[in-house]
Order: structure tokens, then C-alpha cells, then sequence
């Protein structure tokens, strides 16, 4: 009887013991309805850590004449590598072939004193087992660094895979492979240098075309991100490259697709590029909520082709409509640094309940990851680690227009946290009981981390754009410049 006592008593030990380990690293835990993020450490060192970085930069109101270079490196894994985006592909997500190839192009531009890079990858996201690789080997072969290289990716989710360690990585990317992120950042680093070695006096003009009719909101009846954005580089030998914008979710192929395809904005990049008679990028906007609206075609393949050229025509039929207003000098700055995030707050299940705020060291995923910025004259790039909201995009965009500034936000700086949506819709689901894929179980870090992000935005913004190096507004010579708001 002693002996059975003691038994059922250690069994009972157990029992307390995986109970106890089981709630504290996976739940349920109750949420929190504020973070208090402005009151927080890690917010205070974020915006130090933007001051300090935004201040390496060299400002000025009359900067050298600009110069730009640019280059496109095959970024394609061998056939067998896992493909990266939807979780219930079959055979370890491993690829079976090729429909197109994968690229990395990369834009360099100089003003004289500062230099920055903006990276472009058919990618799901950038993987930090790539930028960080990038960010040791570029500075051995130019004097870019993790300080001016801006990475974004188009999002397709027929990439490369097997970049992510850990739970929630191979869920998505399929087994790490350390392999493949070494290859990928060789072909990044090779871009780089290329782009870099090909600098030259250079002008350029942006616009934005509106191209609502090719984008939806995938979650809600809500406002989408219609904006087409572009920017157009021509030398003075007369090779040109044009940098595209969109927020699309390059989703028309299903997880069925096990060949790699840089989907709809590969075949944007082929349509423009013999268009333009020069090189076309891609960068991934605010995807979160936006899923493509491709015109009617028999197959996937047909929709992406068509929405591809569609959307180069529109861009084409606008450089016809609009001869480029070109400049050939503009500030060029850039700021790149890693920022902490709230308490962990993934709700899967009920809005009343999250899982462990430890519960990311399990799925390895991590609470912090890089914020990034870039300016060439008026045009502001900011790139956060998320799948951003459309609807933030439109939002942040338009507020800044009236102060003369082209806003670009990108998603997928280096790391990934999850999904960037208005914080409104996360409050209204604590209220009307229901969850969702992008507002229950992808945002991870609770209810004003759209406040928090914009916050950083904003102070991004206002360092780029100090009183030495005034946006130039395109207004006639008479007109009062815009008076800049603080941050």
C-alpha cells in the first residue's frame, strides 16, 4: 500500500508539474487591452537607436549630383529546396521544379556623402538568417552596411524555403537548411556589388498611379492600397530602371503550386522591362488584407501573366499621359536598426484568451526584429518587419502628401512579426467575439502595436527630414513651401 502511495504520488507530481509547464509556455493566458508602449523601455530605446542611426547621415539642401546603379543576380535554389508560404503544402513543401526563374535586383543610389541600397528579392520575406549574412559580407566589398541596405521582398509565396529555424519556420519555409540562406545572401551580396560597381550620374521621376481595380481587401469591406507607385532611373548613356511598388498578395497560386514562380510581379518585371528598354524591380508594399484582383483567365498561370502586364500597361500608359519630370539631385540618407516589441499575444482561439507570453521561444519566433528607412529627395521609403496593412499604407501615405513627401511603405524588413493591421479592428474583435487569420492568430503583439509602428514611422520621417535638407515640393517657384508638423 506504501509503495502505491508513493506511485500515485509521483504521478500526481508529474501531472502538477507538465500541467504547470503547459500553461506557463502555452496557456491560455488572459490578454492584455493596452501595452502602455510609450511608457515602455524598449519604445524609448527605439526612437535613441533612430536618432543615433538617422544621424550618421550627412544632410544637406544641395546635395552632388545623384548617382545610380543597378543589377539583377538569378536567385533560383536547385529543384528539392523547400518553398516558402503556405503551411499545408505536401512532401515537406519540397520544390518539384521551375515555371520561372527567381531574382534579387538591387537599386544603389549616392549624393555625393551618403550611399544606400534598396534590395528587391522574389522571396516570402527576409529571413535574418539572410540579411544578417548580407550585412557581413557587403561592407567587404562596398561601403554599404546594415546601416544603409534596405531589404523588401515581393512576398510570393512559390520562393525559396528552408531559411527559417524552428517551429514556426518550418511550418511555413519547410526544414532549415543553413545552407540555403548562405546561398541566397552570396546572390544578394553579388547584387549588391554589381549594382554598386555600375554608379553613374543618374536622374529620376516618381509617380503614382491608381490601380484599384487590380487589388481587393481580402478581410473586410474596407479601403484598399490602390496606389501603383514607381520610380524611374535614366543615365545619361540612356539605360534606364524603374522601381515598382504594389500591395497585392502574390497569392494566385494555391499551395498546390510546388514550382518556384516569382508569381505576378515577376511577370510585371518581363512585361515593363523591354517597355521601359531598361531593368525592372519589385518591391512588396502593404500586403496585410490586400489579395490581387487578376483579370479572367483559364488557369493561375494566364491570371498572373495578365495581371502582370496589366499592371505594366498602366504604368506605360502613364510615362505617355505624364512625360517624367526628371531631377538629377536629391538628399539620399538611410537608417536601419533593430527595435523590441510588446508582450507576445497570439489569440487563436477566443479574444478573451492569448497563448503564453512565452510561447514564441517555443514556436521560434522572435520580439524583435529591424525597422528601416530610406530618402531620395521626397521620396521616403519605410520599411517595417510585417505583412502591413494595406489600409495603414493609404492612411500614412495620404497624410504625408500634403507635406510634399512620396511615402513608400514596404513590408518585410529583416524578421518577421506577424501581421501590422489597424488597431481598430483588433479592439472591435475583443468586442464582437469574432476572430480571424490576420487579426486573431497572425497579430502577435496586442492591440496598439499599429500606434506603436506608426509612431516609429513617424519619427523616421522626421529625421530623414531635418530643417538642412527641406522635402522639395513639385509646386510652381511662387509657392510657399509646406510648413512640417512635429513628430
Amino acid at each position: 500500500m506504501r509503495t502505491l502511495k508513493r506511485i500515485l504520488l509521483v504521478l500526481l507530481v508529474i501531472v502538477l508539474t507538465v500541467a504547470f509547464l503547459f500553461w506557463l509556455f502555452i496557456g491560455p493566458w488572459p490578454v492584455y487591452r493596452d501595452s502602455h508602449f510609450a511608457e515602455k523601455g524598449f519604445y524609448k530605446n527605439a526612437l535613441q537607436h533612430i536618432d543615433e542611426a538617422a544621424g550618421r547621415n550627412d544632410f544637406t539642401a544641395t546635395p552632388a549630383r545623384l548617382q545610380a546603379g543597378w543589377a539583377e543576380v538569378n536567385m533560383t535554389p536547385s529543384i528539392g529546396v523547400p518553398m516558402a508560404g503556405y503551411g499545408g503544402r505536401p512532401d515537406g513543401k519540397r520544390s518539384k521544379g521551375v515555371r520561372d526563374e527567381l531574382h534579387c535586383r538591387v537599386l544603389v543610389v549616392a549624393d555625393g556623402k551618403d550611399m544606400a541600397a534598396i534590395v528587391t528579392t522574389d522571396m516570402l520575406l527576409t529571413p535574418p538568417t539572410v540579411s544578417d549574412l548580407v550585412w557581413q559580407k557587403a561592407p567587404q566589398r562596398t561601403p554599404l552596411d546594415r546601416h544603409n541596405i534596405y531589404f523588401t521582398a515581393s512576398h510570393t509565396h512559390c520562393g525559396p524555403g528552408g531559411t527559417l529555424p524552428g517551429l514556426a519556420g518550418k511550418f511555413s519555409a519547410g526544414a532549415y537548411d543553413p545552407a540555403v540562406p548562405v546561398f541566397l545572401a552570396d546572390r544578394i551580396t553579388e547584387a549588391i556589388e554589381a549594382a554598386y560597381k555600375n554608379l553613374a550620374p543618374a536622374k529620376f521621376a516618381h509617380r503614382l498611379v491608381d490601380a484599384e481595380q487590380y487589388i481587393r481587401n481580402r478581410a473586410r469591406k474596407g479601403p484598399v492600397d490602390n496606389a501603383l507607385q514607381y520610380l524611374l532611373f535614366e543615365k545619361e548613356n540612356g539605360d534606364r530602371a524603374v522601381l515598382v511598388r504594389f500591395s497585392a498578395h502574390p497569392t494566385n497560386f494555391d499551395q498546390d503550386m510546388m514550382d518556384f514562380t516569382a508569381e505576378f510581379p515577376g511577370e510585371l518585371c518581363r512585361a515593363l522591362a523591354p517597355q521601359i528598354k531598361g531593368l525592372a524591380m519589385y518591391a512588396g508594399g502593404g500586403l496585410g488584407s490586400m489579395s490581387p484582383r487578376a483579370p479572367e483567365g483559364p488557369t493561375p498561370s494566364d491570371r498572373i501573366i495578365l495581371l502582370g502586364q496589366a499592371l505594366a500597361k498602366l504604368i506605360v500608359d502613364d510615362l505617355a499621359a505624364n512625360p517624367p519630370q526628371f531631377a538629377d539631385r536629391a538628399d539620399v540618407a538611410a537608417l536601419s536598426v533593430t527595435v523590441g516589441m510588446p508582450s507576445f499575444q497570439m489569440r487563436p482561439v477566443s479574444p478573451k484568451w492569448r497563448l503564453s507570453p512565452l510561447a514564441y521561444l517555443i514556436a521560434g519566433v522572435k520580439k524583435e526584429a529591424a525597422v528601416q528607412a530610406l530618402r531620395l529627395g521626397d521620396v521616403i521609403f519605410v520599411g517595417l518587419p510585417f505583412d502591413v496593412s494595406g489600409e495603414l499604407c493609404r492612411e500614412w501615405r495620404e497624410s504625408m502628401a500634403p507635406r510634399g513627401i512620396d511615402l513608400w511603405v514596404t513590408s518585410f524588413a529583416p524578421g518577421y512579426l506577424g501581421y501590422l493591421s489597424p488597431d481598430k479592428y483588433y479592439n472591435e474583435t475583443e468586442k464582437n467575439g469574432m476572430m480571424g487569420y490576420e487579426i486573431g492568430l497572425m497579430n502577435w503583439f496586442g492591440p496598439n502595436t499599429g500606434a506603436y509602428m506608426e509612431s516609429l514611422m513617424r519619427r523616421m520621417v522626421e529625421d530623414l527630414c531635418p530643417a538642412s535638407s527641406p522635402v522639395t515640393v513639385a509646386a510652381p517657384p511662387s509657392a510657399a513651401a509646406p510648413q512640417r508638423d512635429a513628430a
